[in-house]
């Protein structure tokens, strides 16, 4: 398989990506939103004492800390130091200890059949080229090991708000592909094709209760989500765009609060054992 970076200048990539994830406040989303999602994904890999698990795209730890309280041995990477940093000292005050070590999903520094369990929530979707990022999930995993994904659906909630937001992005990466694609199951199993077995996979929902209306979702994302902020970034000095995107991610948000003050967050749980 021809490899899409061959042709690119890889470390900028990497960079940009980092400074994307390291602007705004995702460690306060990450608590504020998603931190249940991390327990869900260590409940299903089954993760528990004498397990040595790697969680790829780790963030602040939203997965890797309640993998550690199980008496796991965990090693969390991540590209963007700020957020490992943030991490560290979240899981200091919780009293486990975890190894933070700063890594690019496309080419991890671990060698061949090292870990128990390879996992990611909501993390490695993002890396660019999903081909090479799921290539390094399974060559790390021992054989028999559990890998196991939580990725936003296309057709969920958050999957609406990146669609919303291609329009007035920068351009990608050559060979880049969406984020959302990871929680498409015809995607990913291809993805991992013929190295894993025993793969299940379903959709599920996150509830979030955070915001009055589609506009209290918008400012949130606005200020504290790095890929929104990257995409306003893109298109600031043109205030008939900015107008456009305000109303348009206003509109994901009201479209599915109807009426109530939850929302309904579509993800894919996906768990595997490598071949």
């Amino acid at each position: 398989m021809t490899d899409p970076t061959a042709t690119l200048d890889v470390q900028q990539v990497a960079a940009k990506h980092r400074a994307m994830w390291a602007s705004g406040d995702y460690p306060k989303l990450a608590v504020e939103l998603v931190a249940p999602l991390g327990p869900v994904l260590v409940e299903a890999t089954g993760i528990g004492p004498g397990d040595r698990v790697l969680d790829v795209a780790a963030g602040t730890g939203n997965a890797s800390i309640p993998a550690a309280e199980t008496g796991a041995t965990v090693v969390a990477s991540d590209l963007v130091p700020d957020l490992l940093e943030h991490g560290s000292r979240q899981a200091a005050q919780r009293g486990v200890e975890l190894e933070w070590r700063e890594a690019n999903a496309h080419e991890l520094p671990f060698g061949d059949d090292e870990f128990d369990v390879v996992m990611s929530c909501i993390g490695v979707m993002f890396a660019p080229f999903h081909q090479l990022a799921a290539r390094e999930l399974v060559r790390v995993c021992k054989p028999g090991g559990r890998i196991g994904l939580i990725s936003w659906t296309p057709e969920g909630h958050i999957g609406q708000l990146w669609a919303t937001m291609k329009p007035y992005a920068p351009p990608p990466p050559t060979g880049a592909q969406p984020p959302p694609l990871w929680g498409d199951e015809d995607h990913v199993r291809a993805l991992l094709g013929d190295g894993v077995t025993d793969v299940v996979m379903e959709r599920r929902m996150l509830t979030v209760d955070t915001f009055a209306d589609g506009a209290e979702f918008r400012d949130y994302f606005k200020n504290l989500y790095g890929p929104t902020i990257a995409v306003y970034r893109n298109i600031e000095g043109d205030a008939a765009r900015v107008a456009e995107l305000d109303a348009a991610i206003a509109d994901v948000g009201d479209s599915v609060l109807t009426g109530s003050s939850t929302m309904e967050w579509e993800y894919l749980l996906l768990t595997a054992r490598k071949t």
